[in-house]
């Protein structure tokens, strides 16, 4: 935990996660469950297995006597995805109280990708060809560029600093400290470290996955095992699952009859591929 505590996490080209403080490890799961038990108890399960068991039946409150403290440097457009998770504690770098730094975001040509047109939020796997693929890059510094310039030049004839910050674009850095209990860290981790998480935020998601896993590796690994790893199915895709356990094979029309529409049977489908591979 010492080696973690301070220690740098690059995140995309100019961010980082940091870990600054944590309260508790797998032993404060364990002593937080026991507690319930009382006195008089005659069988006490074994560490890891009662972790186990919390995570696979969500008995979440043990979970939450561990806490994580976080200083993460981030663009603002990543940030306004992760403060949609509420159940932490933030502390954001003024714009109002400090000048904003001439930091931005610039991705990696790699993942310059064409708007997906079966996902209305997300990026395809289609890219740009390298020449164009530099343009739109250089347009994007160049933007940074005139836009830092313009907010310096506003600070200079006396705007004040939150007036003058609107000028910037969200691909600017901010950072802020983030505390937040296991069990709403893991609810975030599985949302966040899905494949179909935005890549920048995911990146960020991955280097926290990598501390918890360190400082807490059994409720970690119950948590890969039981919901990372895991598919959760509907009342009417077990419906449709039964079905096919049976020696059907349910067309769109037989799933339409049971109750799955059309984006939900892609959505079932795709649960299914990931039981068969």
């Amino acid at each position: 935990m010492q080696d973690l505590v301070g220690k740098e996490f690059r995140c995309l080209d100019k961010g980082f996660v940091r870990l600054v403080d944590v309260m508790g490890n797998d032993d404060s799961i364990v002593q937080a469950a026991r507690v319930s038990y009382g006195t008089g108890t005659k069988k006490v399960h074994e560490d890891r297995g009662l972790i186990r068991y919390l995570m696979r039946h969500q008995h979440t409150t043990p979970f939450e006597m561990v806490e994580f403290k976080f200083h993460v440097k981030l663009p603002i457009f990543v940030a306004r995805q992760w403060i949609r998770h509420r159940t932490a504690n933030v502390n954001e770098y003024s714009g109002r109280y400090s000048e904003m730094k001439d930091e931005f975001y610039t991705p990696h040509e790699q993942q310059l990708r064409k708007q997906s047109v079966t996902n209305k939020q997300g990026r395809s796997e289609e890219g740009f060809d390298t020449n164009e693929a530099m343009d739109i890059l250089s347009s994007f510094q160049q933007h940074a560029d005139t836009s830092y310039a313009h907010y310096e030049a506003l600070l200079e004839k006396g705007v004040a600093r939150e007036i003058a910050r609107i000028v910037l674009p969200v691909s600017n850095y901010t950072e802020w400290y983030w505390k937040v209990d296991l069990h709403n860290l893991f609810h975030f981790l599985r949302l966040r470290l899905d494949a179909h998480a935005q890549y920048e935020i995911r990146v960020y998601a991955e280097a926290m996955a990598d501390i918890v896993k360190a400082i807490v590796p059994v409720a970690y690994e119950a948590f890969e095992d039981y919901m990372l790893g895991s598919v959760k199915l509907s009342k009417v895709e077990l419906q449709v699952l039964k079905t096919m356990l049976n020696g059907s094979v349910p067309s769109e029309i037989t799933m339409e009859e049971i109750g799955l529409k059309k984006r939900e049977q892609n959505e079932f489908l795709d649960k299914i591929r990931i039981l068969l591979s």
